[in-house]
């Protein structure tokens, strides 16, 4: 989940880099760190926890030279410690590193026995020792980097820079993404396109298995078997512009707030409102017509997207729905075929286990479709068919606007799959479509709702543990309400579907448990309200979101109501993710936890 970057400029590195890693920081923000050259010597930075305090030491002892390497860190090896930060040096080699070395005890214990001494508790110190000990021998610097690779196994994205080397810059990628930018008498290397974007909008991504010898005339590649490859150059359309907060004290405040937009311009992408139909282009390759079985994998919430995708597709398309989470099925040996279809969904197209998965099924020659908020990404290169979200740029690392533009995306694929299986009549789909038309002025009345669910987060905030029931399309919004508030506050929570609470959650009910209920008045209300009921006469503290109908029907038993404006089943799951966000959000405020960057997490999520 790190993020790396590399500079061979024609001036000084170090801000450079910082501006860069800021891009970069909902990547990791355990530690940050910039190694330079100056006057052929490799010189460090490092600092721990966020970029703002790598600023500070790089304010009080400045870097200077023109090549340089950075790094943003999500610990996996490691406590969060500055000697355990990025760039990692042994000898005349400095490296900085996204993902796993899985074997790293094993060489660990050669390079030990070679004589080298461990500064670090991380897997990346023994890439930088087993380069440097190839340098020792006499291999010249792209020479020991092709003997080494091999070498490890994992994931890994590398930079790497080289004491007497100023116009030198090498890196490589397996499993991890990692991209080369193209300037002017310059030359850049980056995670992805947003790292590179300060610099240039010409980038050229390196494929599985490749790496790269890069000087400020330009960049030769290699294949995994070290044979010399072409890889195209791109066009990037990613902004330059640091994105800001507008108005907002957070980014995930501004990013639900955006959500009726980036609905608008989502649906209409993929729904022609002349004519009332899903056109979604690319789906005709997906088969829907002729397909047994739909395979939707995803990881967190973009899963949980996946899940209300499950029963759209099945009610609409009567298309049976296998979902997973990647993690899962990548190592289940799940039966895929030639004739299978599978759905990948992932807001950085970049998810380790997600694009494993996509592997899996390619190989197996199944027809592949990705979801994704970044189109650039290795997820969206790799996949047959692309249904880009209209999400723009998430800082938070809390999914919010995402999420629902995959939702969006999904259920246009649902309708089109329906219409192409002749089981969802023009009719049924022309009144389904102008439901959907009404989200982007839907989002906005539940947006209204906020100062009620400010209300009840400040008692909420004192809570040690939460409970969120729901029913049908309810149930995956009660997962993602229990996620959201796990992870933004550490409160505990726990999502259930509401008929399974006699099977064992009733037991947690007490006076002090606060239980959400999401239950829009639809065909299995009143089934949600009898569990309701059984949660209220155990003292339970039960905050309902319902419409007023809803409220009106539900009786005396809920502590606290909020009301969303009344719409049809299909824009239900889209519309109470709001209310679900601001009450994690807003309890999140409370106890002041950083909501925009929670601890421990990352936004991208690139290792197992």
């Amino acid at each position: 989940m790190c993020g790396i970057v590399g500079v061979l400029g024609r001036i000084e590195a170090a801000p450079r880099i910082v501006d860069s890693l800021k891009r970069l920081e909902y990547r990791g923000y355990d530690s940050a760190g910039v190694a330079t050259l100056v006057d052929g010597a490799l010189v460090r930075r490092r600092a721990e926890g966020k970029l703002r305090n790598l600023e500070a030491v790089l304010e009080i002892t400045p870097l200077k030279g023109t090549s340089g390497i950075g790094h943003t860190r999500w610990a996996t090896h490691g406590a969060p410690t500055v000697s355990n930060a990025h760039p990692h040096q042994a000898g005349s080699v400095a490296v900085v590193h996204n993902g796993i070395i899985e074997n790293f005890l094993e060489l660990r214990e050669e390079i030990v026995e070679a004589g080298a001494v461990l500064e670090t508790d991380t897997d990346t110190e023994v890439v930088a020792h087993l380069i440097n000990l190839a340098l020792l021998k006499g291999l010249s610097a792209q020479d020991a980097v092709a003997a080494v690779l091999p070498r490890l196994k994992g994931a890994f994205a590398l930079a790497m820079l080289f004491a007497g080397e100023d116009d030198l810059l090498i890196g490589a990628r397996k499993g991890s993404p990692l991209a080369i930018g193209h300037g002017e008498g310059e030359m850049f290397l980056g995670s992805d396109a947003i790292a590179l974007s300060p610099f240039t909008d010409r980038i050229t991504y390196l494929e599985e298995g490749d790496w790269a010898v890069i000087t400020r005339s330009g960049a030769r590649i290699f294949d995994r078997g070290n044979q010399p490859v072409e890889r195209p150059e791109a066009k990037s359309a990613v902004t330059s512009n640091l994105m800001d907060k507008g108005n907002y004290k957070h980014f995930m405040a501004k990013e639900i707030h955006e959500q009726p937009e980036v609905l608008g311009h989502t649906l209409s992408r993929y729904f022609d409102y002349s004519t009332n139909q899903a056109r979604v282009a690319g789906a005709e390759h997906l088969n829907f017509k002729n397909l047994s079985r739909l395979i939707v994998t995803a990881c967190g919430t973009a899963y949980l997207a996946g899940l209300v995708s499950k029963y759209w597709f099945e009610k609409y398309a009567r298309l049976p729905v296998d979902i997973d989470i990647a993690s899962e099925f990548r190592y289940r040996e799940t039966p895929v075929s030639g004739q299978d279809t599978a759905l990948f969904i992932s807001q950085s197209g970049e998810t380790a286990d997600t694009l494993a998965s996509l592997r899996y099924c390619k190989e197996a020659g199944a027809a592949i479709g990705a979801i994704v908020n970044v189109p650039e990404s290795t997820i969206a290169r790799e996949a047959d068919m692309v249904f880009p979200t209209i999400a723009g740029p998430e800082i938070g690392v809390a999914s919010t606007k995402a999420f629902t533009c995959q939702l969006a995306v999904l259920a246009a694929l649902a309708l089109q799959a329906g219409r192409e299986r002749g089981v969802l009549s023009a009719e049924k789909e022309r009144e389904l479509v102008a439901e959907l038309t009404e989200v982007p002025s839907l989002a906005l009345k539940a947006l209204a709702a906020e100062s009620d669910i400010v209300k009840l987060a400040l008692p909420l905030s004192k809570a040690d543990n939460a409970l969120y029931l729901g029913r049908a399309t309810s149930y995956p919004l009660a997962l993602e309400g229990a996620l959201k508030l796990k992870e933004l506050s550490y409160i505990h929570a726990e999502g259930y579907a509401a008929g399974e609470l006699k099977h064992g959650p009733i037991a947690l009910i007490d006076e002090n448990m606060p239980v959400f209920v999401i239950a829009p008045h639809d065909a299995i209300f009143e089934k949600t309200v009898s569990n309701m009921q059984e949660v209220a006469a155990r003292g339970g503290r039960i905050v309902l979101i319902t419409d007023a109908r809803g409220a009106s029907e539900s009786g005396n038993a809920a502590e606290n109501v909020v009301i969303m404006p009344e719409m049809s089943d299909i824009v239900a799951p889209i519309i109470y993710a709001l209310p679900v966000q601001l009450i994690a959000y807003h309890t999140a405020v409370f106890m002041g936890t950083d909501v925009d960057q929670p601890r421990n997490l990352a936004k991208s999520v690139t290792v197992e």
